[in-house]
């Protein structure tokens, strides 16, 4: 087991120590003990050598979180292929773009994702469709064999993920072997706490960056369980999950988190009598939804900064370090500095760019060689996202680089406006822009959804506007407000701020 081959460290080194019959998953119909996982990894490997995909071609998945996901991803590379994980809430005609952007040669999707995007994958004219149920997974499809991990380098590129698209198209970035285990050892061992007897359950999905770690990488570099839900996670799913499976390990999003929040039925442990440890990334977590879910659940959320770009994690709360309304501090194997538009070091308490070294970087972007030069230059990565770090070493969000805002002279974060809003009885979520007034200048404009999901009352937008300056600052508050049902959001819950500029 030397190869560099990421599937022998993940997979193939429980069953050789001995612990095949340790429970590696559970969906709502099937489960999969270690032994059976590498099982079929190997035989959904040969299925594709019968297919001929041959080594570095692209096998797109279009997989719910069953547990057919890690056979497929784990399988594909196993063969030498590289697996490309994309979130099944894409549209048609985006599915089909990121399917001819990355030439696959396959597609292994879910039986209930073909009525919506079937034709939308057809239509790129792959060779090879593998189609998953619930019940049956992958079926004939699998090919019997028992044949070892394809060798590969550890600098050799294992998988592709797309970007969100929180600010415009999503991007091909290409991921090596090592970088999996170096996010396990870093994040999952050192701030999660990751044990053998621990179960995991990330609402966050495994096509992205967050949740395949959450989901996989984590809980399989322990030998541990992890529970996947299939549908979207709304709070009533993931109540009916905590209560079913008792997972010691949570991982959400802030939107999520708040949406529990308003759950009647959330209580001590979200219903897991086992809780331990929650987390939390995708984007800044307000400090009001973490000091609540601590006074009402009993546990801390540790919130955290990741990114697609450097895999998961690198910026994070500690379980005995938490300073709820900052990301933290560097996970351990990680540095992070903040830099002006000339690349050097800003004070204490400045706003700059975020930038961060670690061994899980990107090897770059597919077909973009300008945007991958910006953003990895030599060691470090560029995140493009605005950051102040305090004297004490904390570091706090200010927004993507190409939201802040310029009111009145000076530097305004829309997080810190939007973290504002959200600390008020009344809002459920804000999201908040800069929009010109009559003169042409730029004054914050929010978008907010109140908990009780209804409109906005007389004289609510007021104290709303009174309650921002008094937290914040006089000329922070937002000129204008509107009461809304529901923000423009990615899959794993970024709010898409640019599309409520036309708004």
């Amino acid at each position: 087991m030397s190869s560099g081959n990421a599937v022998e460290w993940f997979v193939d080194r429980h069953v050789a120590l001995g612990d095949g019959a340790r429970l590696a998953f559970r969906d709502p119909w099937r489960s999969l003990t270690y032994g059976e996982l590498a099982t079929a990894v190997s035989r959904f490997s040969n299925g594709l050598r019968n297919a001929g995909v041959g080594r570095e071609r692209r096998v797109v998945l279009l997989l719910e979180d069953t547990i057919d996901f890690p056979v497929a991803f784990w399988g594909t590379m196993h063969a030498g292929a590289v697996p490309v994980p994309i979130n099944t809430l894409l549209t048609p005609e985006t599915v089909g773009y990121i399917l001819t952007d990355c030439r696959a040669d396959a597609v292994a999707m879910s039986a209930g994702l073909m009525a919506t995007l079937g034709a939308a994958v057809r239509n790129t004219g792959v060779r090879q469709v593998i189609v998953s149920s619930a019940e049956q997974g992958f079926g004939d499809f699998l090919a019997d064999g028992d044949t070892p991990a394809t060798p590969a380098s550890p600098d050799e590129v294992a998988f592709w993920l797309y970007s969100s698209g929180s600010t415009g198209a999503p991007k091909g970035v290409r991921h090596i072997h090592s970088s999996l285990r170096f996010t396990a050892e870093s994040y999952g061992a050192k701030v999660l706490g990751i044990r053998p007897d621990d179960t995991m359950f990330s609402a966050a999905k495994a096509f992205h960056a967050y949740g395949l770690g959450n989901s996989l990488t984590f809980p399989q570099s322990a030998g541990a369980c992890s529970v996947l839900l299939p549908g979207r996670p709304t709070p009533d799913a993931v109540l009916e999950t905590m209560r079913t499976h008792n997972p010691t390990l949570f991982g959400g999003v802030p939107t999520l988190y708040a949406g529990l929040l308003a759950n009647p039925f959330i209580g001590p442990g979200a219903g897991s009598s086992r809780l331990r440890r929650c987390i939390s990334a995708g984007e800044a977590l307000p400090a009001d939804i973490g000091t609540r879910w601590k006074s009402i659940v009993g546990i801390d959320i540790l919130d955290g900064i990741g990114s697609t770009e450097l895999l998961h994690i690198f910026l994070s709360n500690h379980p005995d370090d938490i300073r709820y309304g900052s990301s933290g501090k560097p996970v351990p194997g990680y540095d992070a500095r903040i830099v002006d538009e000339h690349d050097r070091p800003v004070p204490h308490g400045e706003a700059g760019e975020l930038v961060v070294r670690g061994d899980s970087a990107a090897e770059g972007y597919w077909n973009q060689r300008a945007k991958t030069r910006r953003t990895f230059q030599g060691e470090w990565t560029y995140t493009g996202d605005t950051y102040t770090r305090d004297a004490d070493g904390y570091f706090r969000f200010q927004g993507r680089g190409d939201e802040m805002l310029k009111v009145s002279g000076v530097w305004v974060s829309p997080f810190e406006v939007e973290e504002a809003l959200i600390a008020h009885p009344a809002v459920l979520e804000a999201a908040v822009i800069g929009k010109r007034d009559r003169d042409g200048l730029v004054k914050p404009k929010a978008f907010v959804i109140l908990r009780d999901g209804g409109a906005g009352v007389d004289g609510l937008a007021a104290a709303l506007q009174a309650h921002v300056k008094g937290r914040i600052g006089v000329w922070k508050y937002p000129r204008w407000i509107d009461f809304v049902d529901s923000l423009p959001k990615t899959a794993t819950g970024k709010i898409q701020r640019f599309r409520l500029r036309d708004v």
